[in-house]
């Protein structure tokens, strides 16, 4: 969520003299319960108000200048981080300062003296078809829950899903034999995402066989549909574990995530010949600016639309 559209509205006070630890808390609960960011965002804050503390050390915040706040990007360029997370951090770091001048720990916000971190647009990283099926193939026998790992790349490729989204998907809103699955995104925004042949036989072949064994195990009613070996919902970081072994198992690239298996349905999708507004809400991007970035990966699909329509194709 853009700074803009934070802080609209005033917790209670907290006492001027509480120490940056407990302000930094009382901050974070703000943005969990009144702005009602998801907890992914939240924790990205907090480790960025983190590395702020380690770089303030024993300096009080209220005496620091714009000379100070410009130390502390420098600061963060030693530490090779990227730059789009040089970018977040500059933005947590003026968010931060607008909920200590609103709460009158300070007078002014001197974050928003920072100039915003320019970040050059990278191209995803993308597998071939043929590397997808080598992946999807990639569980086997040998494996111990082979049938749900399969369903999980399945599902992950069909649905161009994020592993926040899948880790969080229930099994009442898995509807294989209408052959769609209703995913909540971010900002708790809901939408439909069909599902394909492979994946639905993927996920009956998994509810068939791995998952009431697993279900078993659970001290709780299961309700998610992908779970873990103690019938508990599968992390998303597990998720992150699992899609690493099948990729090297497959020769994929070490850089490969459950992200690359959405860039690669995004722009299998868009060189298929699909819509770009349809494929900005099957991803839930709120901005089509997003979604344009794949028609950059994909340099068969413009070429074959400049021919189609261009006078002097």
């Amino acid at each position: 969520m853009p700074p803009s559209k934070l802080l609209k509205r005033r917790v209670l006070p907290a006492a001027q003299g509480d120490s940056l630890q407990r302000t930094m808390a009382a901050f974070l609960h703000y943005l969990r319960s009144e702005c009602h960011l998801a907890d992914n965002s939240v924790i990205a804050y907090e480790r960025d108000l983190r590395r702020f503390r380690e770089w303030l050390q024993n300096r009080s915040i209220n005496k620091l200048t714009i000379s100070d706040l410009s130390d502390y990007v420098g600061w963060l360029h030693e530490r090779e981080l990227a730059a789009s997370s040089k970018a977040r951090h500059v933005v947590s770091l003026k968010v931060f300062f607008r909920y200590l001048q609103l709460e009158g720990v300070m007078q002014e916000n001197l974050a928003e003296l920072l100039g915003s971190q320019k970040i050059w647009q990278r191209i995803p990283v993308v597998l071939s078809p043929e590397k997808v099926e080598r992946l999807l193939r990639a569980p086997n026998g040998r494996d111990q829950l082979c049938n749900r790992d399969r369903a999980l790349l399945e599902l992950l490729y069909a649905t161009g899903c994020r592993a926040s989204e899948v880790s969080h998907l229930s099994l009442q809103n898995c509807h294989l034999d209408e052959g769609y699955c209703l995913c909540q995104g971010k900002g708790g925004k809901q939408r439909l995402v069909p599902l394909g042949g492979p994946a639905v036989e993927a996920i009956r072949t998994y509810l068939d066989d791995d998952r009431p064994l697993l279900a078993e195990r659970s001290p709780l009613p299961a309700g998610w549909l992908v779970l873990s070996k103690s019938g508990r919902r599968l992390r998303r970081e597990a998720i992150w574990e699992i899609v690493k072994k099948y990729a090297r198992r497959a020769g994929a690239p070490s850089s490969m995530s459950p992200h690359t298996l959405r860039h690669s349905f995004a722009t299998h999708l868009l060189a298929g010949g699909a819509d770009l507004r349809r494929v900005q809400e099957m991803l839930g991007h709120a901005s089509i600016a997003t979604t344009q970035i794949y028609t950059h990966v994909d340099q068969s699909r413009l070429k074959a639309v400049h021919g189609r329509f261009h006078p002097r194709a």
